[in-house]
């Protein structure tokens, strides 16, 4: 059920690649949990030539996330966000005042395009550990960016913890989506 509304929310389908090596598909998996869309999650290997066709039907630019719902396909996180919040409100995927939710929709932007340097020396494993790992000067900056911002985002980290307490379950990584999962498993801390 939608919550907030009466009517039952129609099926959907989350097509991703894998939530431990892809911080997009970890990101729009986390995002129809904590908006309580009942979804399916479908898997595949975007790097496999059998399925490129498939993603094509579903996405046009080959990217996974893709949320499919009522016939309307989503294929990119911070769509799907909008999307989820806009058809879920009472989710509270999005701060309520005007401010915050600029303020949420700046750092979910930085988030999502940038930190190419990061994501280049500490590529996302969330199984991996890499103790002693060196870090190259050029993910310094964006880690330093990333501290500087990571006060600015505590309605992420008190919706998180909102999540966790209603469901009684632990989230993979954290609210961050991804970008954790590419600091942790190498021994940079954020805080």
């Amino acid at each position: 059920m939608n919550k907030g509304n009466s009517r039952p929310m129609a099926k959907a389908t989350l097509t991703i690649a894998s939530k431990n090596y892809g911080s997009w598909s970890l990101r729009g998996w986390l995002l129809c949990k904590m908006a309580g869309l009942d979804f399916t999650e479908q898997t595949v290997a975007s790097d496999d030539p059998s399925t490129r066709a498939e993603l094509l039907l579903l996405s046009p630019s080959f990217l996974v996330p893709c949320l499919t719902h009522n016939g309307i396909k989503v294929w990119d996180t911070l769509a799907i966000g909008e999307y989820l919040s806009e058809i879920m409100p009472a989710a509270g995927l999005l701060p309520k005042t005007l401010a915050a939710r600029a303020r949420c929709r700046s750092i979910s932007g930085e988030m999502h395009s940038g930190f190419s340097n990061l994501r280049s020396a500490l590529p996302m494993n969330l199984k991996a550990h890499h103790p002693g790992f060196k870090v190259w000067a050029g993910a310094h900056a964006d880690i330093d960016r990333i501290i500087n911002i990571w006060p600015m985002s505590d309605v992420g980290n008190q919706r998180t913890d909102q999540y966790q307490e209603e469901k009684n379950e632990r989230l993979p990584a954290s609210n961050c989506g991804g970008l954790l999962g590419e600091t942790s498993e190498y021994g940079v801390r954020l805080d």
